[in-house]
């Protein structure tokens, strides 16, 4: 029965933490969650697109729709009468887009 007093207060865990140990961690603690949730002062300057770049960007949307079109036409996904009135829209609003490209760029 000796035994059990020992083996308790050799592997007993020992709550009763000093302030030199949970004053530290706690600093740390807020430091680091103080770094991580703090608002940025500086935020990056909003980017001013013309209707060139706005262009540039919805033609290559056109573009990959008509590449998506295509794969999943091949794939069997869309009969043939589907496929081509949509190829067909895709196509007229490229168009358009870039003639308006080409009417700025003039």
């Amino acid at each position: 029965m000796e035994l059990e007093p020992r083996f308790a207060q050799l592997f007993a865990l020992n709550f009763a933490m000093d302030a030199s140990l949970w004053i530290p961690a706690a600093l740390l603690a807020f430091a680091c969650a103080a770094f991580i949730f703090w608002p940025q002062r500086r935020t990056a300057p909003p980017v001013e697109k013309s209707r060139l770049d706005y262009l540039r960007e919805r033609r290559d949307v056109i573009y990959e729709n008509i590449r998506d079109l295509n794969f999943e036409f091949r794939a069997g996904k869309y009969p043939e009468d589907d496929y081509l009135g949509q190829l067909e829209s895709l196509e007229n609003e490229a168009a358009g887009v870039l003639t308006e490209m080409d009417s700025l760029n003039a």
